[in-house]
């Protein structure tokens, strides 16, 4: 192992994976360092499956990036044996006004996406496994689905390290010294230094960044997610689409019964905040964490209300808009940032590689990534931004 690279990338999960093989593909001089060994249960990551959208609730900003994550895991699939993408299709559907129901319809059609406006009889006559308020409406996207988070994790790691980059495990940083034109990363296994640096570390985000004097408003946050024995004539991933619900009672997100798994549930509104080192990692510490997702699965798919088969917990990085970070730093050109993806974030992990790769190869990228400024008022409520 070197002690000098043209680039290191810190926290190698799924943005940092991706990076590192992009720069890889470039030939430029990599090491990748994780506090873990990606990919693990430990970080935003874990959890199995992630669903892949393009038309985006969260706003159009996001759907030219999601057409792009979308072209880069296909291009990747072509490199792996592993299933990477499954075309289970995806429903967005809430409750007639919904911002985030009408913003994907938005989305779909400025960026003439194949997607579907539906109310909620054409939902329920299609899917018999959802059962609806006459006043909901729903966008479905039959080209949206899948991703095995695992999977896409391990082929970029693959891939990058047979393109002559560097990956060091189970390797805590515990130190960053920054110079105008290079980087001193200090591990429990060493210390390193390079021209440029990546910080992709996610739940531990906000610790890299307090190396660097930089403290933005990003908090981990503890969820859950519950997979419940189901019936496969209505829920399984032949019939049944991931979906996303933006209900007055929360917004929930899940995915058909894959291979017998039963339906997957997970809830964006019943977190927990704490720093990941001390987070509680067992499901049902809380008692809400069964009885939120029971409660969406008994009021619109209660064939799916089965017996728990598996609850497990992750992590969001939250921001306060809900908006990523994807920016160099707002001192250091040489420094690129990816963090507070807020839930929202897996599905995009090979854009922003692939964006990180130019803002430190080229100094900037061809997307726009404008609504993501690391010196948004947002970042910084008790003062006037960077």
């Amino acid at each position: 192992m070197n002690n000098h690279y043209d680039v290191i990338v810190v926290g190698a999960g799924a943005m940092g994976m991706a990076a590192g093989y992009y720069l890889s593909q470039k030939g430029i001089g990599t090491l990748m360092i994780d506090a873990f060994d990606p990919p693990h249960e430990n970080g935003s990551h874990s959890g199995d499956t992630r669903i892949i959208r393009h038309a985006c609730g969260e706003g159009p900003e996001y759907a030219p990036l999601g057409l792009r994550s979308q072209e880069l895991w296909d291009e990747l699939q072509g490199k792996t044996s592993e299933s990477l993408f499954r075309k289970t299709g995806v429903l967005t559907f809430g409750k007639k006004g919904s911002e985030f129901v009408e913003q994907a319809v938005t989305s779909g059609r400025r960026y003439d996406m194949n997607i579907e406006a539906l109310s909620a009889d054409e939902i329920m006559g299609r899917w018999p496994g959802i059962t609806l308020p006459e006043d909901n409406i729903g966008c479905y996207e039959p080209d949206a689905g899948v991703l095995f988070a695992g999977n896409c994790i391990r082929a970029f790691r693959r891939l990058a390290l047979e393109n002559g980059a560097e990956l060091m495990t189970d390797s805590p940083v515990t130190s960053i010294d920054v110079e105008t034109d290079s980087v001193r990363i200090s591990t429990r296994d060493g210390v390193f230094t390079a021209d440029k640096l990546i910080i992709t570390a996610g739940a531990w985000n906000k610790k890299i960044l307090s190396y660097l004097d930089l403290e933005i408003a990003i908090q981990p946050s503890r969820r859950v997610i519950g997979w419940f024995d189901s019936e496969d004539r209505l829920y399984a991933a032949d019939k049944f689409p991931g979906f996303i619900c933006d209900m007055p009672g929360g917004t929930f997100y899940g995915f058909p019964s894959i291979e017998g798994t039963g339906v997957k549930v997970g809830c964006f509104d019943n977190g927990v905040d704490g720093a990941p080192e001390y987070m509680n990692r067992e499901f049902g510490a809380y008692g809400e964490d069964e009885a939120d997702l029971r409660y969406f699965l008994g009021e619109y798919m209660p064939q799916a209300n089965g017996k728990l088969n598996v609850g497990k917990t992750c992590m969001f990085t939250n921001t306060p808009d809900e908006d990523f970070v994807i920016d160099l730093h707002p001192e250091y050109d040489h420094i690129a940032i990816a963090a507070g993806f807020s839930g929202h974030g897996y599905k995009f992990s090979s854009v922003v590689g692939e964006i990180l790769s130019a803002l430190v190869t080229k100094g900037g990228t061809s997307r726009d990534i404008s609504s993501f400024s690391a010196g948004r008022q947002a970042l910084y409520p008790d003062k006037s931004g960077i």
